[in-house]
């Protein structure tokens, strides 16, 4: 009979001391327009406390009933809405009746409601693909990762790596978050899983940072884990029991798809360097999901500017009119990829193969 997995355990610091807690916590009223309310901050304060000493990371829950492994395990209300609203959303994008919808995501962190006070050459790509779709007839889908720098208290908190502890233990969707006790709180993934589930194609748009996709990128990337592979019954694992996920995992898991056979294209743009394997590197991770590459013209790296002057980049990208067109040209192949997918005439070659590694 095989052993139990072991757990490997000793890497997380200890609870921070209430001391130590106090002055974390008050980091942020610095501001003394808060020096009024002193009285009530130690009042919050101490529950906040309270709720981290006794780690309330859902401190709201419901029976998770019928539909679930163990009916009365204490599931998240707030990870319960999340999950029904993504099963609400997948129903409407396989209605042949639903108007075909194209999610475009602004990888960039700049935008002028922020410190560089100009808005970004990709929000204008953004702008153009948008235009090419809703002359087909589809709708876009403006996803601008830049509100992460500009919109109060919103956040895409990064991934926690439950994945490498075992798959069943990452939940489809996350279920890392909101963690009270933590206040890891605001998360903005319980929407964004929904604009990817709703979508019939999907269009990344992104410049390049130190030869990698920036920041809120790749924070959404990380937290897309639990779409391939993840598992959709959190009561299995009884929330996140890791020796449970590694059993489960032992007796063999699927590594179900949950957002395969959707469209994309990408636009990778930069100034100096990195572009090329940026646009590779997000064209493999999106194949490796299972979604659908819209043809060699889906698929754009290009230099603007190179090695030129950052202050006139808008400028530059007014007069490259040939990029501009590629641009517009990646949305219409999507446009085209989308249609085909929805009349049964486009797939993945080998859907049905089943691969020698699942991983």
């Amino acid at each position: 009979m095989p052993e139990a997995p072991e757990v490997r355990t000793g890497q997380a610091p200890r609870k921070l001391a209430r001391q130590e807690f106090h002055l974390q916590f008050m980091r942020s009223f610095k501001d003394p327009t808060f020096d009024a309310a002193r009285e009530a901050l130690a009042q919050v304060e101490e529950i906040a406390w309270q709720n981290y000493d006794a780690s309330r990371k859902a401190p709201v829950t419901q029976k998770a009933g019928g539909e679930f492994a163990d009916p009365d395990y204490d599931l998240s209300v707030e990870w319960k809405a999340t999950r029904d609203k993504l099963i609400a959303a997948e129903q409407r994008q396989k209605d042949p009746r639903s108007k075909s919808r194209v999610l475009l995501i602004i990888g960039a962190a700049r935008n002028d409601g922020t410190c560089p006070g100009e808005i970004s050459k990709t929000y204008r790509m953004a702008l153009w693909a948008s235009e090419v779709l809703e002359a087909a007839g589809i709708d876009a889908d403006v996803l601008d990762l830049s509100l992460l720098t500009s919109s109060y208290d919103l956040h895409i908190h990064p991934c926690k790596g439950c994945v490498s502890t075992a798959m069943p233990l990452c939940h489809w969707p996350c279920s890392c978050y909101p963690n009270h006790g933590e206040r890891q709180t605001n998360d903005w993934m319980a929407e964004i899983y929904e604009k990817w589930v709703a979508a019939h194609g999907v269009i990344i748009l992104t410049p390049t940072y130190w030869y990698q996709a920036p920041s809120v990128l790749k924070l959404m990337i990380d937290r897309l884990v639990c779409a391939d592979g993840g598992n959709p019954d959190p009561t299995t694992t009884h929330g996140k029991k890791a020796a449970e996920a590694k059993e489960i995992e032992r007796k063999g898991w699927d590594y179900p798809k949950h957002l395969a056979g959707r469209a994309y294209g990408l636009v990778v743009h930069g100034d100096v360097a990195g572009v090329e394997s940026l646009r590779r590197n997000l064209g493999e991770w999106l194949d490796w999901m299972g979604l659908i590459d819209a043809g060699k013209q889906s698929a754009l790296d290009r230099y603007l500017g190179y090695y030129e002057s950052y202050a006139d980049s808008h400028a530059t990208l007014d007069q490259d009119e040939k990029f501009q067109e590629e641009v517009r040209n990646v949305a219409r192949s999507v446009a085209a990829a989308v249609q085909q997918l929805r009349a049964g005439r486009l797939g993945k070659p080998d859907a049905l193969v089943m691969p020698a590694r699942p991983k």
